[in-house]
């Protein structure tokens, strides 16, 4: 379908009209953004039809990732790139007395996710449409988001993030494909003609409503789906004219319960309720998924014997891994199948991805708590876990003295990356390096096992999003020197190459980043009130709070340069912003700290007459994919240094890469094959290896406090956080202080500071050479095609979900 100019503007006035009651001239912009939606939304609906016919028609093996969070951005801007009617949609809205920029400032950012575990599902779900993939997402339609982040007096304060208050127009209800999830209750085991059988008595019973959402390709005719499911009570089995109020209050507390389910993104798991919320959500999730999954299944092929053939399903860590034994509890107790039979038809259905070296990231459930929540999915873990160990003890006598590590269930504990590898065909780590430690370290006894299941899969990142939408100016200027194509196929950005030292394509990158640098200063100062110099350069640390990425580090180096500028006001250096966007989870004491820390420095350098000259602090709070997309045009530095090894991927480093940023980091994640591609002259790299992190951990002769007393850079800044130069209160900072001393600095922090300041060194070193610079930045730009999720996509598609692309016939007309 396309539309000229007057048509949609003939369309917008009649939506408007019958939506609202209104003429164009009394209409609000969020009612402008509305009717947009609306008149999308119909056209994506006769595509979406078109797509599941096909699907259906033509029998196509098709794809379903579960994953807890789906960090979508908004959706305006995607869907109209993707229908073609973007430039169509801004004369016409202008033509009609609208801004585009401000119809779009109405959309709010969906609560369904927090970090690149999120963002990387939203990522895939584009690429899958954008390549006509038969694919879709499955999670969980939560009311509110992690939370809104606020910085009160410097501290992080979270809100509610009711992201749902106003209709979200990308949503369709199914309430006729509701399925029940049931928790709790008892099984009583039967023999029944010869078989056992088993019946699930008292159960609580949750409605699994599901609400779905169109997920669009380029300029294509495909439109896949993402089913978010929402947790309801049930009517059924109360009377409401009862006398007994024993009865009413009872009902209450029961849809209480239900709605809790989905209602937050990640509940604080510091309580056992937190927890047991939080196990009843995935479980929630891969029920409700799988029912209908099987459903549609059963609705369109004869025999259950051909799901492998017809049907992927893949986790998304190791949170959905109760889909193997909900899936194994369909096939047993619906489907009536063997054991046998049942767990080969898993085994070969379901595929697992892994995102993290972290032990203590690697989730475990109390057998107590699964037992009573989910008593037959207990029952069918518990036997998985015996027929494995039985296995290992027969066909595999040298891991023996192993099985104890290896097991499903022990010492208590469920292990859910234990039970995803031993019920999936595929595991694949995120990063070559992240693969190879999985294989040689942390998976090793399993890898030993299982060696045809390991594969690697490195991240990969939109670049429709990230350049063609985030950073319109400089795809445009792409495209005027090397075409087009780079769209469809972002491997061709590596002809970028041959511009990379050409005088005038730099001065034209040059004034693209400059621009966006101008305007990301403004969105500052309108935001903060902070005034930055945009010639300065913008050093960027944005992603997730946690010890592990080490913002920590950063602060370090900025109040070391501190007391540098503070001895010599006159020294020589580049002026620069440093620019921090993340949230910490609400019970993480120590992140909290970290964005005190933070927010302190940063008023303590703004209060400075002399220091704020040549260095700023900015904190943007409530970081979110809308705000990501504002500051990554603007980055000069890239900020990814993470502990080596502890960092699976990393897709940010893609994201600033792609807009011509240099990457200062670790050899951690995708950092790695990102300098493996651009050469070491192209990123600037620091610190420990993850072998020599690896070692250490094995040896443990690491002592933070002799390279405390050693460094007396180091002894001077670590000083600030307890002698009361930061904060009138000088236990402000203490639990920094003596996490990095008297726990011997679990990231090493302080043994990777003085690599850090060396390489922050060469990097303001080589930005004086302006064009050696921009010489790096276009190889940057060049060599990122290779890190697209179309790429990534592409090889889960042939390697291991067996999918090929389907051609959409549309018979959509314009109207």
């Amino acid at each position: 379908m396309s539309l000229s100019v007057q048509e949609f503007r003939q369309q917008f006035s009649d939506k408007l009209m019958t939506t609202f009651g209104k003429k164009v001239e009394k209409a609000t912009p969020f009612e402008a953004f509305q009717t947009v939606g609306l008149i999308l939304r119909e056209l994506l609906n006769r595509k979406w039809q078109d797509t599941k016919g096909t699907y259906r028609s033509n029998s196509q093996k098709q794809v379903y990732y579960f994953s807890m969070e789906f960090l979508l951005g908004r959706l305006m801007i995607t869907n109209l790139l993707n229908s073609g009617l973007l430039e169509t949609c801004k004369q016409g809205l202008e033509e009609l007395g609208f801004n585009l920029e401000e119809v779009l400032g109405q959309e709010q950012d969906p609560g369904l996710g927090n970090g690149d575990l999120g963002r990387l599902a939203a990522c895939f779900l584009d690429s899958l449409a954008s390549l006509e993939l038969p694919g879709h997402g499955c999670g969980i339609r939560y009311k509110y988001g992690l939370f809104q982040q606020k910085i009160v007096d410097g501290n992080q304060v979270e809100l509610p993030d009711y992201w749902l208050k106003n209709e979200y127009v990308w949503e369709t209800k199914r309430l006729d494909q509701t399925v029940e999830v049931h928790f709790g209750g008892e099984i009583e085991t039967v023999e029944e003609s010869g078989r056992l059988t088993f019946k699930h008595h008292h159960y609580e019973k949750v409605l699994a409503v599901p609400y779905d959402i169109p997920v669009s390709g380029y300029q294509n005719h495909t439109v896949n789906t993402l089913r978010l499911w929402s947790a309801e009570s049930t009517t059924n089995d109360f009377h409401f004219y009862s006398i007994d109020r024993k009865d009413y209050y009872h009902y209450l507390d029961y849809k209480r319960s239900v709605e809790q389910i989905s209602e937050f993104l990640y509940p604080d798991d510091s309580s056992y309720e937190g927890r047991l919320l939080r196990l009843k959500q995935q479980y929630f999730l891969v029920s409700a998924g799988l029912q209908c999954i099987l459903r549609e299944f059963k609705n369109s092929y004869p025999s259950v014997d051909l799901l492998p053939e017809k049907i992927a399903i893949q986790i998304n860590d190791t949170h959905p891994s109760l889909v193997i034994p909900e899936l194994m509890r369909l096939l047993l107790d619906q489907e009536q199948l063997s054991w046998e039979k049942a767990w080969e038809l898993t085994t070969r259905t379901v595929a697992y991805t892994n995102h993290t070296t972290m032990s203590e990231a690697l989730e475990t459930w109390p057998v107590d708590m699964v037992k009573t929540l989910l008593p037959r999915i207990y029952m069918i873990i518990h036997e998985i876990n015996e027929r494995f160990c039985r296995h290992l003890w027969l066909a595999h006598p040298t891991l023996r003295d192993e099985i104890k590590h290896m097991a499903i269930i022990s010492y208590g504990q469920i292990h859910m990356a234990h039970l995803a590898i031993v019920g999936s065909y595929s595991v694949n780590g995120v990063a070559k390096l992240h693969t190879d430690i999985l294989k040689n370290s942390v998976m090793k006894p399993f890898y030993t096992v299982f060696p045809e299941k390991f594969n690697n899969k490195t991240n990969g990142i939109t670049h429709r999003r990230w350049l063609l939408m985030a950073n319109p100016p400089l795809a445009s200027l792409i495209t005027e020197a090397i075409g087009e194509t780079w769209v469809r196929e972002p491997k061709q950005l590596i002809t970028l190459l041959k511009y990379a030292g050409d005088a005038a394509f730099q001065e034209k990158i040059a004034g693209v980043k400059q621009a966006n640098k101008t305007a990301l200063a403004k969105y500052i100062q309108e935001r903060t009130g902070i005034r930055v110099d945009d010639r300065s350069i913008f050093d960027v640390h944005i992603k997730r709070l946690h010890g592990y990425k080490r913002q920590l580090l950063n602060v370090f180096h900025i109040l070391h340069l501190y007391e540098m500028i503070r001895d010599n006001p006159n020294m020589d250096m580049v002026p620069r912003t440093f620019i921090f966007g993340a949230k910490a989870a609400p019970g993480y004491h120590f992140a909290k700290k970290v964005i005190k820390l933070i927010t302190t420095t940063a008023a303590k350098i703004a209060a400075d007459p002399i220091v704020r000259e040549k260095i700023r602090v900015v904190f943007l709070e409530n970081y979110n994919v809308s705000l990501a997309e504002q500051i990554i045009p603007a980055t000069d530095v890239s900020e990814q240094i993470s502990t080596a090894s502890k960092e699976a991927s990393g897709t940010g480093n893609m994201k600033f890469m792609l807009n011509g940023a240099i990457t200062i980091g670790t050899l951690d994640g995708a950092n790695v094959e990102i300098r493996e591609m651009v050469g070491p002259d192209n990123i600037f790299t620091f610190g420990l290896t993850a072998e020599d992190v690896l070692a250490y951990q094995l040896s443990r002769m690491y002592r933070s406090r002799d390279v405390y007393n050693g460094d007396q850079r180091i002894r001077r800044v670590m000083d600030q956080l307890v002698n009361g130069s930061l904060s009138n209160d000088d236990v402000e900072f203490k639990d920094i202080y003596y996490t990095l001393l008297s726990n011997n600095d679990e990231y090493f922090v302080l043994k990777d500071f003085d690599s850090y300041v060396e390489a922050q060194d060469l990097l303001e070193q080589a930005y004086r050479q302006p064009t050696e610079w921009l010489k790096k930045s276009i190889t940057n730009i060049a060599h990122s095609g290779k890190f697209s999720s179309d790429r990534t996509i592409s090889e889960y598609a042939s390697e291991i979900w067996d999918i090929h692309p389907v051609t959409i016939s549309s018979t959509t007309q314009s109207r």
